[in-house]
């Protein structure tokens, strides 16, 4: 394989896998603390929409980013409070709220879709972009995706070294128990769901900002439900969820591979991958089903209240 088709497919798989990882991580702390959204891919796409039209009507990428996270942040906190505060089924609030947002995106985007965008540029960090395959796949990147590598330092430290990482882990195990232990769990369960929705509206404005400037309905395609299996599959692991965003980002440019191999296969074909290898890594769980519990928080799912 030619060199710089191998740095092209390295360098096209980290921006692919960018907005997997920005919502995966935030789906992980949510789950960590035992609540389970699965309205990831309408925040992503309201906070795609709200992003694009900040930054379109105001000049600034910056503030269109901003907005994009408090898009996302405000959907976040109307899960929290029907799922949370209504003591409701997060299962069927998530999916509720993936509806509602699908729909709001498309209903205040009608009057934008097609407008174009100055969007975030590749930036090339002098030497090390220079380094053969991996110096472009790192660091020739615009600076939404160098913002992923620090959230994703982040997010690890936290959750593996700090004690907020352990009241989470507390939190998401044990919920009597962490409440018997003065710990306010509605309040870190909130906090949880509301970092969830600003990172699902940050990778949405990921992709109407720098993926592909410019807003069109459901640009996201699936791109939510994704997030939610790669956390699965990464057994609630940090560092599985970057290996795992990058090879579900992968999967997604192999059509993109074969036409510049020259493959006699069908586009549409290989577009479907990505999807095709969610559902696969779904069933390959689900034989192990006790596994898969091992590693899940405890409560994950589960309503809880004060003194219940």
């Amino acid at each position: 394989m030619d060199m710089d088709l191998l740095t092209n497919i390295f360098y096209a798989m980290i921006r692919t896998g960018t907005p997997l990882l920005l919502v995966a991580l935030g789906e992980l702390v949510c789950e960590k603390t035992g609540v389970l959204n699965l309205g990831q891919e309408g925040m992503m796409l309201f906070g795609a929409v709200i992003g694009f039209i900040v930054a379109f009507a105001s000049g600034n990428l910056w503030l269109g980013v901003l907005f994009a996270c408090l898009a996302g942040v405000l959907l976040s906190l109307l899960f929290a409070m029907v799922a949370l505060g209504f003591n409701a089924n997060q299962v069927a609030t998530g999916l509720a709220l993936t509806i509602f947002g699908v729909g709001l995106s498309s209903f205040v985007g009608a009057s934008w879709v097609g407008k174009p965008l100055a969007g975030f540029e590749p930036i090339a960090i002098p030497l090390l972009s220079e380094i053969p395959v991996i110096g472009r796949m790192l660091f020739a990147q615009d600076l939404l995706v160098y913002l992923s590598f620090a959230l994703f330092a982040l997010v690890a430290w936290v959750l593996l070294k700090s004690r907020i990482g352990l009241i989470i882990q507390a939190v998401g195990e044990n919920p009597n128990a962490a409440s018997a232990m003065g710990l306010p769990v509605l309040r870190v369960r909130t906090l949880a769901v509301m970092f969830g929705g600003a990172m699902a509206g940050l990778a949405g404005g990921y992709m109407s900002l720098a993926y592909t400037p410019m807003w069109a309905e459901n640009m996201t395609a699936g791109r939510g439900w994704i997030a939610l299996a790669l956390v699965v599959f990464a057994s609630w692991r940090v560092s599985r969820v970057l290996l795992g965003a990058y090879l579900f980002g992968l999967a997604s440019i192999l059509h993109l591979v074969a036409q510049g191999l020259g493959l006699a296969i069908p586009g549409n074909l290989l577009a479907m991958l990505p999807y095709v290898a969610t559902i696969l890594v779904l069933v390959l769980l689900s034989r192990d089903a006790i596994r898969t519990r091992l590693y899940a928080p405890v409560s994950l799912g589960q309503p809880w209240q004060p003194g219940h």
